[in-house]
């Protein structure tokens, strides 16, 4: 299994992946909002999204695990 991270902290503006879905390493997975500015976030890894860790409007600080990949 594989933790896709943040990189930053901010708040949770949108999930690109729900459970379930295929993912390949450089998507883009969850959307961040800081300081009035979207952030895309990419995943490191492929696989499959087994859990989402957050939700819209979560706020998450840097290293934060986002999702899981399986």
């Amino acid at each position: 299994m594989a933790e896709v991270r943040s990189n930053m902290a901010g708040t949770v503006f949108q999930l690109l992946v729900s459970v379930g879905d295929q993912v390949n390493a450089g998507d883009d997975v969850v959307v961040l909002e800081s300081m009035k500015m979207e952030v895309p976030i990419a995943s490191e890894f492929s696989g499959v999204v087994k859990e989402l860790r957050v939700e819209v409007g979560t706020f998450v600080n840097e290293d934060d695990v986002l999702l899981v990949l399986e």
